[in-house]
């Protein structure tokens, strides 16, 4: 805890770079690829529900090396979620949407690495990594859904309806144990999007690349749900108005980097 509080940037100035950053990316997509006002208005409400989350997870604590990586990729993701915003109503940048998908996706190979070297790993970073994971997946897919069918969407949405599950099912929000699958699936879904929003694969091989990824992810998110189910709190042992000792009442289940 020492190491993380020394190398640590207040989450307020962390949160404040990364509104900035995402102020000149809207302004430079504005200028170059002629990004609309109401897309931009779609990326800088992400950056703020982005910057709102960041201080509310963190607390009085500060963002680490590792969790300014996955911020940066976590604001690149809000500006492609304003190019995919603009392509609902006019032509798609392609070239951009594919270069801000590729770094941000580049990017989620580093922040686990630079947060192990500088020695602050932490829970919140975990959780972080995997909730920029599922926003990344989310807009992408609503990309690619314009061309490849509705379905796409249950990629992106798959992580939200996991959450969603948790507030109708208590056992749903345990902590889950490390799973290196979990970031293989995660890494796959990723590149496949990216590969068919770049428009670079024929329809017949594309869709079937984007159902073999729902398919892994179907299954890594079912043996989640599994693992769970067996091993949820007996009903004649939970206390009322509380989760059974030694049992985290709020644990989150991410599917993303863990600590």
């Amino acid at each position: 805890m020492t190491t993380l509080r020394r190398v640590a940037v207040p989450s307020g100035q962390g949160v404040a770079a990364s509104l900035a950053g995402l102020l000149v990316l809207l302004a430079v997509l504005a200028t170059t690829v002629g990004l609309g006002l109401l897309a931009a208005v779609v990326g800088l409400a992400c950056g703020l529900a982005l910057g709102a989350a960041v201080v509310r997870g963190l607390g009085s604590h500060g963002l680490g090396p590792g969790d300014l990586v996955t911020l940066s990729r976590a604001t690149l993701a809000c500006g492609l979620a304003a190019l995919v915003a603009d392509s609902l109503v006019r032509s798609p940048a392609v070239t951009a949407v594919v270069a801000l998908a590729v770094l941000a996706l580049s990017l989620d190979a580093v922040d686990g690495r630079v947060a192990r070297r500088t020695g602050t790993v932490s829970a919140f970073g975990g959780r972080f990594d995997g909730e920029a994971d599922a926003f990344l997946l989310l807009v992408l897919s609503v990309y690619v859904a314009r061309s490849a069918g509705a379905w796409v969407l249950a990629i992106g949405a798959a992580r939200y309806l996991f959450g969603a599950a948790g507030w109708a099912w208590p056992w749903m929000r345990e902590r889950l144990p490390f799973r290196y699958w979990r970031k293989v699936v995660t890494a796959v879904q990723g590149i496949v999007l990216c590969a068919a929003a770049a428009d670079v694969v024929p329809p017949g091989p594309r869709d079937a690349a984007l159902a073999l990824a729902l398919v892994l992810l179907a299954e890594s998110f079912g043996r989640d749900v599994v693992w769970l189910w067996r091993r949820r709190p007996s009903r004649s042992v939970v206390p009322t108005g509380g989760a059974p000792h030694g049992r985290a009442p709020h644990g989150r289940a991410t599917h993303g980097r863990a600590p």
